[in-house]
């Protein structure tokens, strides 16, 4: 049982490696590694959170080739990249930039954050404000004792 889980595990572990095909591999292998390293930044649109190199989706498959035929025409990492977002857009990266649009979504975390810790202390201030009434005066408990006993039943 025990070689069971085991070798199901390796396998569950091995399968993005499976993920680029032998017919997609370059000769070169400085080249290779340059696009496998450039690949693990990439997203597969397909299967979302996901780099291009670990996905066996077709769409994967054809970004793969496109960034290999890239680097084979003498594009630099950044062009070679900079040309797949110009075409698929900025989704496609997985760590996407902090500039422009984007830079909103990453000042909306902490924003947030800010807030709600803005926002707790307020309601929390408030609370103390109000648990603060003192005791009654003699004078006042007197009165208070004077308007009940008024009141009939």
């Amino acid at each position: 049982m025990k070689r069971l889980a085991a070798a199901l595990t390796l396998a569950l572990l091995a399968t993005p490696a499976f993920a680029v095909r032998p017919d997609e591999m370059l000769a070169d292998p400085a080249l290779e590694q340059r696009a496998r390293a450039l690949s693990q930044g990439l997203r597969c649109l397909v299967c979302r959170n996901e780099s291009i190199d670990d996905s066996d989706a077709d769409l994967a498959h054809d970004l793969r080739v496109l960034l290999r035929d890239r680097l084979t025409a003498g594009d630099s990492d950044a062009q070679a990249v900079d040309y797949i977002v110009a075409r698929y857009g900025e989704f496609v990266l997985l760590n996407p930039t902090t500039k422009g649009a984007n830079l909103i979504l990453w000042g909306a975390g902490p924003a947030a954050l800010l807030a709600g810790a803005w926002l707790a202390f307020s309601v929390t201030r408030r609370r103390a404000r109000a648990a603060d009434v003192g005791e009654l005066s003699p004078e006042d408990q007197a009165r208070v004792k004077a308007l009940l006993e008024d009141t009939p039943s």
